[in-house]
């Protein structure tokens, strides 16, 4: 990774409007949310076949809930990191048409960025399955009762999130596809790229003219079969330096 890789991103950037970021759970590392898969992630912790799936929650919500509630505590202790931070200026400079996340823990949002396609729900909010009511998490975290339930109809209430096994929400699927379509850059930070079917937007968005510019600490998928350029190190060093050199463009343009 070189000082001239970030100058022609950041060029390309500043040069017009409609980039697109496309994050995953390696962005939210640096805020304390550790990568499911990684060494020391929930899934080391808790298998996700007994966890994570539709199938077992609706078979055991108490023993699901377990999960939920730790993953629930590291969501509200996270803040936003300078990676956040920077994709939310990217979009305060015209630059970033939006974010289209893989994660559930709204630190795009709170940093400042507007303009958020949730790929995989929220985990702030909590939907009824019976009645269909949602209602924020933080209301269910006064609920002494494990797991929580419907105000209205006291059934058990779920994550407004995507488990293994539901489909990804018609509108953000729509709505994402839309964005990337025709976007000049696509920065895609913190994901190896492999979950279906978001693993397609990049692809659809270097089909339609887009420079693929991958952030991660690690070698994935992308760096070899798709990505223009791979910027290797933490997002919450590199997204800095390339707004600050993006903001640096603009000043010569």
């Amino acid at each position: 990774m070189s000082e001239e890789q970030i100058i022609q991103v950041a060029k390309r950037i500043a040069a017009g409007r409609g980039s697109v970021a496309f994050t995953g759970a390696g962005i939210s590392v640096e805020s304390g949310i550790p990568d499911f898969r990684s060494a020391g992630g929930l899934w080391e912790k808790f298998n996700p076949m007994e966890y994570a799936t539709i199938e077992a929650f609706l078979r055991d919500p108490l023993k699901v809930w377990e999960m939920l509630r730790e993953m629930d505590e590291l969501i509200e202790a996270a803040r936003p990191n300078p990676a956040h931070l920077g994709i939310a200026r990217l979009e305060q400079l015209g630059l970033l048409a939006g974010v289209i996340t893989q994660n559930v823990d709204n630190l795009h949002q709170r940093a400042g960025s507007r303009a958020v396609i949730e790929f995989h729900g929220n985990g702030n909010r909590l939907v009824c399955l019976r009645c269909k009511r949602d209602i924020q998490a933080a209301q269910a975290r006064l609920q002494e009762e494990s797991p929580p339930r419907c105000p209205d109809c006291g059934a058990v209430l779920k994550p407004d999130v995507v488990f293994f096994g539901e489909p990804i929400p018609t509108q953000a699927s729509a709505a994402a596809m839309r964005l990337v379509q025709g976007t000049p850059v696509m920065l895609v930070v913190g994901t190896s790229g492999m979950a279906a079917p978001a693993s397609y937007l990049p692809l659809v968005a270097k089909k339609t003219g887009a420079m693929i510019v991958e952030i991660n600490r690690e070698h994935t998928l992308l760096t070899d079969g798709l990505a223009d350029i791979s910027l290797r190190g933490r997002a919450g060093e590199l997204l800095p330096r390339l707004v600050a050199a993006v903001e640096d463009a603009l000043g010569h343009a």
